[in-house]
């Protein structure tokens, strides 16, 4: 079988303005193309032109990382996609993570989530009443289309509010991700396949290695899976992957993100994430 792993121009190797975290990219090809035996796993920039999608048994969202400031664009393309071929995760399911108010949604099927203002017009006086109504000093604003802290600031008390020219979330600074860091579960067809514990580097607080952060094996314990696990079970549709990024708040896991879309899936943190995801995937089109 063909499988197309959906990148960007801006992570694909070659490209002249490449990420500097495309070597993310890399990592997930090398552990998809060793675990593909006879099949054969191509990536493709999700806005080729050229791309023939029908000669794909299926296509796998993967490192689409530039489609927040394209986000109709990108997500009319995965509708496209999807007539010609599997595309996983389904448009439905990659539309609906798209936008952070996804989160409301899983908090009132019982999810607990950090405390969140949500900001469409984030102008300084909504700004300066999310302070209040959380009860902090410290705040993280988070683009409500957006990935990878791109857009992120972190503002304090009394600083000036930059100009923000996207619909934001508010949410409380929390100790914890300096302290132990984002822990990050990852699923493939709803199985729990490894953990990871993400820190930031020091003098800043943003995981991500674009800012130097790092990560880190986490064994994670049964009633650690179970509360990621908990997430996945408010879907009303599985995904092929998933990625549960939590914090721990006192001796709760509070749920950061649901990733669904393109999530990295740290292979070097989970040596049989190839295999795993293969297996799955043949799985789903054999059905």
């Amino acid at each position: 079988m063909r499988f197309a792993y959906l990148a960007s121009r801006v992570t694909l190797p070659g490209s002249p303005d490449r990420r500097v975290d495309a070597y993310e990219h890399d990592q997930m090809m090398d552990a998809l193309q060793k675990a593909s035996g006879d099949d054969v796993v191509t990536a493709v920039s999700w806005d080729d032109p050229s791309a023939d999608w029908p000669v794909f048994d299926a296509v796998i969202i993967g490192t689409t990382w530039d489609y927040w400031d394209r986000a109709d664009e990108f997500h009319q393309t995965l509708g496209a996609i999807s007539q010609k071929t599997r595309l996983f995760n389904p448009p439905g399911l990659v539309r609906w993570n798209g936008h952070k108010r996804y989160l409301k949604e899983l908090e009132a099927r019982g999810a607990q989530l950090i405390p969140t203002v949500w900001l469409d017009r984030p102008n300084p006086d909504a700004v300066h009443a999310a302070f209040e109504v959380l009860t902090t000093d410290d705040l993280v604003l988070k683009r409500q289309v957006g990935a990878g802290a791109d857009g992120q600031v972190r503002l304090r008390r009394g600083e000036p509010v930059p100009a923000l020219s996207h619909p934001m979330m508010a949410q409380p600074f929390l100790e914890s991700i300096l302290t132990e860091g984002e822990i990050s579960f990852v699923f493939i067809d709803g199985a729990y396949s490894h953990a990871l514990v993400k820190r930031a580097a020091a003098g800043d607080y943003r995981i991500q290695s674009t800012y130097g952060g790092t990560e880190h094996v986490y064994h994670a314990a049964a009633d650690e899976r179970a509360a990621a696990r908990g997430i996945l079970d408010a879907l009303d549709t599985a995904p092929l992957y998933a990625r549960v990024d939590m914090l721990r708040v006192g001796e709760r896991l509070l749920l950061m993100e649901l990733e669904l879309i393109e999530p990295f899936l740290y292979p070097l943190q989970g040596p049989e994430l190839g295999d795993r995801l293969m297996s799955a995937l043949r799985r789903r089109c054999a059905d």
